[in-house]
C-alpha cells in the first residue's frame, strides 16, 4: 500500500478536517481527566487539532469534566467531538477507540489514555516522524508514574534500538512501542483495520500491532520522553491474563518464524522452555529436535517426555549441552538487566551481571551461532 506523506485535508464527513485527531477513550476517569486534558491544551503543534472523546458508559463525573474542558479547548482552537453511550456496562477499550476514530476527522491519529499526560511537544514531534514514516506506528519514550513501578519493563521499552523494535516483537507482553504513545496516519490505520472489540480481557493493542506487522508496517520511536504513563490497579491492562498474551505470542512466533523452519532447538530445558514446547501446535512441536541448557542437572536427565501428549509413544526430546546443540534456536529465558543489541534481536544483560558463568556461556554461543529469536 502506498500512503501519502501528507493526506489531503478533506474530512470523510465532508468539509474541512483537522490535521491531527487526539483519540481519547474514557471510562470512569474523573481522577485523572483534568491533568490529561490540560496536556492536550498545552500542545505546541502549529497545525489544526481536534480531540475526539468517546465515553464508554462512565458512572462517575467524567462527562461533566469533559464538557467543562470542551469550552476551554475550543476557545483555544482545538475542536472537541464527544460521543458515547450510557449502557449499564462498558463495551471495552477496542470498541471505544474505534468509535472515537470513526467520529473524528484528522488526517493523523494520536492515541491517548485518559489517565496519562502528554508532554507539550508530543504531537509536533510525532507528526514530524509520521511524515517520514507513513506506514509506521510512531511511539515515544515514557516516564512511569509512580517512578518505581514496572522499572524493568519501562527500561525495556525506552532502550530498544530501532532494529529491536521489530526483532523483539516476540519477547514482550505487548507491542514494542506501548499503545498510549501510538501515532499514525488515518490512511494507514484504515489499511490495517479496526481494533478488536472483544471487550475486557482482550489485548486489542497487541492484536492490532500483529496485524500491522502482517501488513508490512514499520515501527518508529521518537527518542524523547513525551508521555507520563501511569500505573495503577484500575488500568485496563490488568484485565488481560498473562496466559492470553502468551498464547498470542506463541501463535505469532509460529506464524512468522517457525513455519519457515524445518527443525529447531529450544534453549532452556527448564520450566519456560518446557512451557513453550507444550504451547506449540503439533506441527511446530514435531520440528523440535532438542532442548539445550548449561545446567548439568537438567542435561543429565537425558530427555524431556511430554506426558500430556496424545501421541503414542509419547514424545521424548533430547536435552543437550549447548555446545552439542545445533541452530536455529528459540531462546526461552528470563534474564534481568538492560537490553543489549548484541546480534540480530538477542536480549542479554550487561557483561558480568547476574549469573556470570551461564550468561558468559550464552554470550559466547550467540556470537558463534547467531540466534535470531528470543522468548522470555
Amino acid at each position: 500500500m502506498q500512503v501519502s506523506r501528507d493526506p489531503a485535508a478533506v474530512s470523510p464527513r465532508g468539509g474541512r478536517r483537522a490535521h491531527v485527531s487526539i483519540i481519547l477513550p474514557v471510562y470512569n476517569a474523573e481522577r485523572w481527566l483534568d491533568e490529561c486534558l490540560e496536556s492536550v491544551l498545552q500542545q505546541d503543534f502549529d497545525g489544526s487539532m481536534e480531540l475526539s472523546v468517546f465515553n464508554d458508559a462512565s458512572k462517575d463525573k467524567s462527562m461533566s469534566i469533559i464538557e467543562k474542558w470542551k469550552v476551554t479547548l475550543e476557545d483555544s482552537g482545538i475542536f472537541v467531538v464527544i460521543g458515547g453511550h450510557d449502557s449499564p456496562s462498558p463495551r471495552g477499550v477496542g470498541y471505544s477507540k474505534n468509535q472515537a476514530i470513526a467520529q473524528s476527522s484528522g488526517a493523523y491519529l494520536c492515541f491517548l489514555d485518559s489517565d496519562d499526560v502528554m508532554a507539550p511537544q508530543r504531537v509536533r514531534l510525532q507528526h514530524e516522524a509520521a511524515l517520514g514514516h507513513p506506514q509506521s506506528i510512531i511511539g515515544c519514550q515514557v516516564r512511569r508514574d509512580p517512578p518505581d513501578s514496572t522499572e524493568r519493563y519501562t527500561r525495556w521499552v525506552n532502550q530498544l534500538s530501532s532494529d529491536q523494535l521489530l526483532t523483539q516483537v516476540f519477547t514482550s507482553n505487548g507491542p514494542t512501542v506501548i499503545m498510549p504513545t501510538w501515532f499514525c496516519s488515518r490512511a494507514w490505520f484504515s489499511h490495517v483495520g479496526l481494533f478488536d472489540e472483544g471487550g475486557q480481557g482482550v489485548p486489542e493493542d497487541l492484536l492490532f500491532f500483529y496485524q500491522h506487522l502482517r501488513k508490512g508496517g514499520g515501527v518508529f520511536r521518537v527518542d524523547q520522553s513525551l508521555l507520563l504513563y501511569r500505573y495503577h490497579p484500575l488500568a485496563a491492562t490488568h484485565s488481560v491474563l498473562e496466559a492470553t498474551i502468551w498464547s498470542l505470542r506463541v501463535h505469532f512466533l509460529e506464524e512468522r518464524v517457525l513455519a519457515r523452519w524445518t527443525v529447531f532447538t529450544i534453549w532452556n530445558a527448564g520450566r519456560q522452555g518446557r512451557r513453550l514446547y507444550r504451547s506449540l501446535g503439533a506441527a511446530s512441536r514435531s520440528k523440535v529436535v532438542a532442548f539445550c541448557d548449561v545446567d548439568e542437572n537438567k542435561i543429565q536427565k537425558g530427555f524431556y517426555c511430554y506426558e500430556d501428549s496424545e501421541e503414542r509413544p509419547k514424545p521424548r526430546v533430547p536435552i543437550l549441552h549447548f555446545r552439542a546443540a545445533r541452530p536455529p534456536f528459540v531462546l526461552c529465558v528470563k534474564l534481568a538487566g538492560t537490553v543489549q543489541g548484541l546480534d540480530r534481536g538477542t536480549w542479554l544483560p550487561p557483561a558480568g551481571s547476574g549469573d556470570p558463568p551461564a550468561q558468559e556461556s550464552l554470550r559466547n554461543v550467540l556470537a558463534s551461532r547467531g540466534l535470531t529469536i528470543v522468548c522470555h
